[in-house]
């Protein structure tokens, strides 16, 4: 008798700085989506699917959850509904800390998919704060299990996989077995010289700053790249590169080692920036940057 095969999209969704990627990243056992202290560092929704002899799970890292301010917030906002729409399984990941947002929170009390509410963050609780959040959360959101974890100190994330899995539908596999993602090598080397503008830069420079693969040649020792890394205004570009070029090199040096890691051979990164004068609220240079269809 054959063992029935399930497949299904999993979308992880909270608020900013919850540890949203570094959850899928360990949930799918790879660094696919860019970790950074500082919120909003995701924009895109990024898939990683997870095979297993009878199951398949695609999970959806998406931006968190904020009340838009223009039309970047829109864009990233957009991803977070198709991927609500396309899941047959929520995680819904709020920190140790977190209190209930009714004004982000409240589309989830009529929402019809299953969903897991994961506390992350366990391992800074005191005393009895696990089981009082879990009593607190009980109140609010209508989960079908709460399970409390640390995506930084792999506290309970063995849990996960067979909560998960109760809640797939049966369904052949989406994707061939070997696919890790469904995003580009050009789309994650533009992740990882934003992930490293996001860790080397403060105030406005990270979430004024895009970045375009202008070219992506791979041959079977090397990898040459040659990015752009638009800001909006001209103070903002002196800054990006620093005295003498000081700051934009030492982005390009971390970005390049970042991509050695991923790809598994040597890269030849070269950089360049430029000024789109309020790139994040005009739609067509969103659409540019692919943020919009």
């Amino acid at each position: 008798m054959s063992i029935p095969h399930k497949s299904g999209f999993v979308s992880i969704v909270g608020k900013p700085n919850v540890g949203k990627s570094s959850l899928m990243n360990k949930l799918v056992g790879e660094n696919l989506s860019i970790i950074t202290p500082k919120a909003q560092t995701t924009r895109h929704r990024i898939m990683g699917i997870l095979n297993g002899d009878d199951f398949q799970i695609v999970y959806s890292d998406t931006p968190g959850i904020l009340e838009p301010k223009y039309e970047l917030h829109e864009a990233m906002m957009g991803y977070v509904k198709v991927s609500l729409e396309d899941a047959d399984l929520i995680l819904l990941i709020v920190e140790l800390g977190e209190k209930y947002d009714e004004l982000l929170f409240a589309p989830f009390k009529n929402i019809t998919t299953p969903i897991l509410l994961i506390i992350n963050k366990a391992d800074l609780a005191v005393g009895s704060q696990v089981k009082d959040k879990i009593d607190y959360w009980r109140g609010y959101i209508k989960a079908e299990e709460i399970i409390a974890v640390s995506a930084l100190k792999e506290i309970n994330l063995e849990q996960l996989l067979p909560a998960i899995k109760k809640y797939l539908p049966e369904h052949p596999a989406y994707y061939p077995k070997d696919d890790l993602t469904d995003r580009s090598q050009r789309f994650f080397s533009a992740e990882m010289i934003r992930e490293k503008i996001f860790m080397n830069y403060s105030q406005e420079i990270p979430y004024s700053s895009a970045v375009s693969i202008e070219e992506f040649k791979e041959s079977e020792k090397i990898i040459k790249i040659r990015a752009t890394i638009y800001v909006e205004r001209d103070s903002q570009k002196g800054i990006l590169i620093g005295k003498a070029g000081s700051s934009l090199k030492k982005v390009g040096t971390e970005a390049r080692a970042s991509m050695e890691a991923f790809f598994g051979k040597q890269v030849f990164l070269e950089t360049h920036v430029k000024v789109a004068d309020n790139w994040r609220k005009e739609k067509l240079k969103l659409k540019h940057f692919g943020y919009l269809e």
